[in-house]
């Protein structure tokens, strides 16, 4: 893994990552004209290009419920039972996000307030290729249930035989999915985006995917809703000399095994440590069954900071701004209060990072390169949408007439203006009729 080693009062630099974007320009423009093929084609689009990205021929993409019954039915006891308790602790904590309606009454009589209205419905993507993604189904699709969206659309992508992953379809049903289509890639976003013959248009997609599915995502933005664009994962490290290396180690590896562009930062405070971190990755890769992509990611994506104090070792974190960040260190709690960005914090040695990416509750969609900057994990908030209520007596329309003119005048609307004054006009028993002329000069 590659290495900086900061002097004392030094700070990490954002240029000193080498990060890999979300997307690329060739991704946005391949994913343009498969979108373009799905508006002006439909189902025809969707099962050309299922037949040439994914070596499957599909008539039908809507799952049939008997399907999705007999899948969870013969998914493995063991898996459903890991997955329901998952879902349980997931909703549990996602409950705790809902937010009610609200109004609010002012002396005048004015009321303001918001009424909070869950979305009609969402699409879920849920990945497949290198690896089957379960718990990507209940993360996503929980905390829509939770906020009341009543249709909830998945779509995943077929396997070389046409079928999908039995733990998929259980993990939907548990969750409360209400439709599943066998399709993926840029056209299955292009799909719930606009809609086909068979697939209706959702009000906003959710779920993270490939540069394609990024690109795609990006592209139908602003016509629907989306979560965010998510690039390749991430996690970072901080452990002092208190942190077991082969923990750490096998927690680094835990995120380079996703994907050969995964990155994996090490934060530490000694070059020994670092030593004895990469001796043990060399330890452990020799048993781990995507020993190829967990190097292609340490030695392409990986980055070792050492550190000369914990103040230099947080500077580091919060450039960073990882999606994942694990405190291995004495005392993780203290740290806390000064991480400033990080999608998720997993505090000491107990925690690795798995626990969240499957049962502890919180939300494993996270904002990924660097974007924890400004970012939050998915949440139920993101299925909601908010309108906001006014109601206005005579009273508190006359207590705020002066400053609604004042500024409208500011602001050259006349109409504006006089939408206020004729009103005022009416309190005081006047004309409501505009005189010849008259302007807010």
């Amino acid at each position: 893994m590659r290495r900086v080693i900061l002097k004392e009062g030094e700070q990490f630099k954002s240029s000193q990552i080498n990060r890999t974007g979300a997307f690329n320009a060739g991704a946005i423009a391949a994913a343009t004209s498969i979108i373009e093929e799905v508006r002006e084609r439909g189902d025809a689009a969707l099962r050309d290009f299922t037949a040439k990205f994914d070596g499957v021929e599909v008539e039908d993409f809507r799952v049939p419920q008997e399907t999705i019954d007999a899948a969870a039915a013969q998914c493995d006891a063991k898996t459903v039972a890991a997955l329901e308790h998952a879902a349980k602790q997931i909703r549990e904590f996602h409950e705790r996000q809902k937010q009610q309606s609200w109004i609010a009454t002012r002396e005048n009589g004015a009321i303001v307030g918001a009424k909070v209205t869950p979305l009609e419905s969402v699409g879920i993507y849920v990945p497949g290729g290198r690896a089957l993604y379960p718990s990507t189904v209940l993360m996503n699709a929980i905390p829509a249930s939770v906020a009341g969206v009543e249709r909830i659309a998945c779509v995943t992508p077929p396997s070389k035989d046409g079928s999908l992953d039995s733990a998929i379809l259980a993990a939907c049903k548990i969750a409360g999915v209400t439709e599943i289509y066998s399709v993926g890639g840029a056209q299955a976003v292009g799909a719930l985006a606009y809609g086909t013959e068979t697939i209706e248009p959702v009000a906003k997609i959710t779920g993270p995917g490939n540069a394609y599915v990024a690109a795609a995502k990006k592209i139908v933005s602003g016509d629907v809703g989306i979560d965010m664009i998510a690039g390749p994962s991430e996690v970072c490290v901080v452990a002092d000399e208190t942190a077991d290396p082969a923990l750490v180690a096998i927690d680094l590896m835990a995120q380079a095994e996703h994907d050969p562009l995964a990155a994996c930062y090490l934060v530490t405070f000694s070059e020994e440590y670092a030593d004895q971190i990469e001796a043990a990755i060399e330890r452990h890769v020799k048993h781990s069954t995507r020993a190829e992509i967990t190097m292609a990611s340490l030695n392409d994506h990986g980055l070792i900071t050492i550190c000369p104090d914990r103040k230099a070792a947080i500077q580091a974190v919060n450039v960073i701004a990882p999606e994942h960040l694990e405190l291995h260190v004495e005392n993780a709690m203290d740290l806390l209060g000064s991480i400033k960005n990080a999608g998720a914090i997993f505090l000491g040695e107990w925690t690795p990072e798995a626990v969240g990416d499957y049962v502890a509750g919180p939300n494993h969609t996270l904002p990924t390169g660097g974007t924890a900057r400004y970012a939050s994990p998915l949440s139920v908030e993101e299925f909601v949408k908010k309108s906001s209520i006014i109601q206005y007596t005579p009273e508190a329309l006359a207590t705020d007439a002066d400053s609604v003119m004042t500024i409208a005048r500011h602001e050259g609307l006349w109409a504006h203006a006089m939408s206020v004054e004729l009103r005022c006009n009416e309190l005081a028993g006047k004309p409501t009729e505009v005189d010849a002329g008259e302007s807010v000069e």
